[in-house]
């Protein structure tokens, strides 16, 4: 399988498998009777947080199926989007808090998190705070890694981002889809029919969510001695000054750092939707070689 450790740039790599059709998943939401750890001592258990966008069942539904039954999947929410507004102080402790919450819940002390984008921001945060909790970490281009050593060309990036939430409402979610994307690669057409409702609060939600983002840092030194697998999934029809970038500042932190690249892939066709076969193939090689390491 093309991937790369420690930041070495991948080569020779091939797209995957067609996507899976959607099935059964758990998700936070949703009632569930969960067992405890000694109930399921050979399962692996994770968390997946999702972007800013989606919510949690429509963008991990096909992931969850391709996993299979010998792993207990929850995917969960963003805290963000649990009242109708956007908190006036929210930050991503609250999304930390959150976590801990379904782990705890679930009597999980040690678990698997999987976060994209805004979730995989997120999922950095709940690593550089509470790191003994992880057994290991995936992060499917997360929209931000801590404001310190950021190069030239993420800073412009941020700038960029200051100057589209300046946009009116309606121009704000395609400049934000498109800024998400490598030049000249086109959006994605929308779904057909009118927008779910939960769509209208998306904006507030971003634009809450970039504010965190100026507001927050990351404890560096606390991921430098995470000694458990990092995993990276970056679509390469994805905003390189953003997402490859990200990868390329990780590489040099995380000990253990693992870099795949899906080559037709970006960031609103991402591999957990598209390609969820490979991508739960890869997630289920680095969550065996954590277990390996307790």
């Amino acid at each position: 399988m093309p991937s790369a450790r420690a930041g070495a740039r991948p080569a020779g790599r091939k797209s995957g498998d067609p996507p899976a059709a959607a099935g059964s998943y758990h998700t936070a939401s949703s009632p569930l009777e969960s067992p405890r750890d000694e109930a399921f001592p050979s399962a692996f258990r994770a968390i997946l947080l999702p972007g800013v966008v989606l919510p949690a069942e429509p963008a991990y539904g096909a992931l969850v199926d391709a996993l299979g039954p010998d792993v207990e999947a929850v995917a969960k929410d963003l805290e963000l989007y649990a009242m109708p507004e956007p908190p006036k102080d929210y930050g991503l402790e609250v999304e930390i808090a959150g976590v801990l919450r379904e782990a705890d819940a679930r009597g999980w002390e040690r678990f698997h998190l999987v976060g994209y984008s805004g979730g995989g921001a997120a999922s950095l945060a709940f690593a550089a705070t509470r790191p003994e909790r992880l057994a290991s970490l995936a992060l499917l281009e997360p929209a931000w890694a801590g404001n310190r050593d950021q190069s030239p060309v993420e800073k412009a990036v941020w700038l960029e981002h200051e100057r589209l939430e300046g946009l009116p409402a309606e121009q704000f979610m395609p400049a934000f889809m498109r800024f998400g994307l490598k030049p000249g690669v086109p959006l994605p057409p929308p779904p057909p029919g009118d927008p779910p409702p939960w769509m209208a609060g998306r904006p507030a939600g971003i634009r809450a969510l970039l504010r965190a983002f100026r507001q927050g840092e990351l404890d560096r030194d606390v991921l430098r001695r995470f000694d458990r697998p990092a995993y990276f999934a970056l679509g390469a029809l994805s905003n390189p000054d953003q997402y490859e970038e990200i990868a390329k500042r990780l590489s040099g932190v995380f000990p253990d750092f693992e870099l795949e690249v899906f080559e037709e892939r970006h960031h609103f066709d991402p591999p957990h939707r598209i390609e969820p076969e490979r991508l739960a193939g890869s997630l289920k090689r680095v969550w065996q070689r954590a277990e390996q390491l307790r």
